[in-house]
Parts: structure tokens; sequence; C-alpha cells
């Protein structure tokens, strides 16, 4: 949803799942979710801007508890090309911005990695750029303004918190109130996705879950995005997802234009074991 909130279940009707593609590796975070502070009417079993849960402490190792990314060590470093006379420019061989630590949250097979910059810890405002391995190299995409949640990141979710987890989860289930854009992602398509009130500013929610991609986030991969299952229990939160911008904060997701979202569903590949990596610029450096 336009945030994150825990809503009651209601009955809806639900167009049959698509299961795509298997859902790859579970998510790896360090982080908290938030609960309902806005006039919010969503017609969907969410908890986060969607249904989600907190998960592992940040530095449990790979092939923690449910729900978290099993981590291995990110791309080598390699020489990186510099233009010049008769000098190829390759890709950098190390994406931008990301210290050791995070990039040793980022799974050995992840090609497409979903970078979101917070601004600092207690901003609400942020940037996303996908970035996809050449062979020789990550290559980045165009920057999209985003929002996250009202308070900003943090590294210890709990539900009602008003803060973005930070960390590294996979991204493998998709859905949204509008047809199928075109996503090699699983897809379900349900007026759960429904969503109506007032954001945080008093912007109107309508259409925030039009597309939406869970992130693993305290959730069962290769389930809906509307299914509430957490496997870490609820008070960590959930409901975690990208989806359309409102033009306000959220509860703990992040938002992106409806053409962003309908860009980056139709880029994300199973095949390509895709990631989103989370936080405020200072904690993504460590």
């Amino acid at each position: 949803m336009a945030s994150s909130i825990d809503c009651p279940p209601r009955p809806r009707h639900r167009a049959p799942y698509r299961a795509g593609r298997r859902a790859g590796a579970s998510a790896r975070v360090r982080g908290r979710v938030a609960p309902a502070a806005v006039a919010l009417v969503v017609l969907a079993t969410l908890s986060g801007c969607g249904a989600g849960t907190g998960t592992a402490a940040r530095d449990v190792p790979a092939g923690g508890a449910p729900g978290t990314v099993h981590t291995a060590p990110g791309a080598a470093d390699t020489a990186q090309g510099r233009p010049g006379a008769g000098t190829e420019t390759r890709p950098p061989a190390r994406i931008p911005g990301l210290g050791p630590r995070t990039r040793a949250w980022i799974p050995a097979n992840a090609r497409q990695v979903v970078v979101v910059t917070g601004r600092d810890k207690d901003a609400n405002r942020s940037r996303v750029v996908l970035y996809q391995h050449t062979g020789s190299g990550w290559e980045g995409g165009p920057e999209w303004p985003a929002h996250n949640a009202l308070k900003g990141w943090t590294d210890d979710h709990r539900a009602g918190d008003l803060r973005s987890p930070i960390g590294v989860f996979t991204l493998t289930d998709a859905g949204g109130l509008l047809p199928d854009p075109g996503t090699e992602l699983p897809y379900d398509r349900s007026e759960g996705f429904t969503a109506g009130g007032t954001g945080f500013e008093g912007e109107p929610l309508e259409g925030s879950f039009d597309y939406v991609i869970a992130i693993d986030y305290n959730r069962e991969p290769g389930t809906s995005p509307l299914d509430r299952t957490r496997p870490l229990g609820a008070d960590r939160g959930g409901g975690i997802w990208l989806h359309v911008d409102h033009q306000g904060p959220t509860q703990g997701c992040v938002s992106l234009s409806e053409r962003h979202m309908e860009e980056l569903l139709r880029t994300l590949d199973p095949d390509r074991h895709p990631v989103i990596v989370m936080g405020d610029a200072d904690s993504l450096g460590e």
C-alpha cells in the first residue's frame, strides 16, 4: 500500500496467481516496519506497504532465518577501464556506493540489483538505480526519484516504527490492481490491491497498488504479495513493497512513479536472481 499498515483480511476476488518461475532465495535484512498512521482504506491483507514481516538480525550468516536473503560475497573486484585514446570504458566491477559489508550480503548469483539510497537515516526521499551485470561489470540505469518511510530507515525494523528496513532482499513476486504489464515475475492481479484514503501529507492513495513488487522482508517467497505469512512474527512488521508513488512518504515501502514501476516490472528477470539493496547512504556504504 502507499504505506505499511496492518489491515484485517477482507473477501476479495483474485485472478489465478501465475507462478511464473520459481521464487528464488529468501531475503536478508537489517530492519523494521510500521502501523497505520494515516486514514487509509485498503481492500487487502497488508502490513507494510503490502504484506510482510521483520527479518533476522543483519549479522546473521547466510542461510539464516526464513524471510532473509541468503547472502554471499558480491562481484569480485576487477580493473575498471577509463576513457582515453584506444581504451574502451568498462562497467564498474563494483556497484557504486556500496561498502564491503553491504556487498557481502548480495547473493553471488544476483545479476540484477535495485539500489535504493536514502538521503540520510531520517529522510523519506530516496533515489533508485537498477544495476545489471554485463559479464564484465555492473551497468547502472537511470536514476529515479522515490519515497520511503515517513521517519526514514532502520536496521532493526519493527511493526509501526514508520521506518523502512535496511538490507538486501530478494525480489520474487509481483501483483497489482492493473493487468500484468509484461513481467517475468509471477504476477497476481487482484482487487485486493485496491487502496483508498489519504497519506501523511493529505495526498490521495488511490492507485498506489496498481503495480507492486513484494520485497522479501519477513515473507514467504513464491506467494502473492497479499500473502500475510510472517516467518519471524508479526512484531517484525511486513508488507514491504515497491509500489506506485502517491507523492508522499510511506509507512515502510519504497514508491516509484507508475512509469518506472512498469519499466522495472518488465525488466526484472527471475533467471537473473534480482535483489533490492535499500537503506540510507551511510548505512549502505558500510
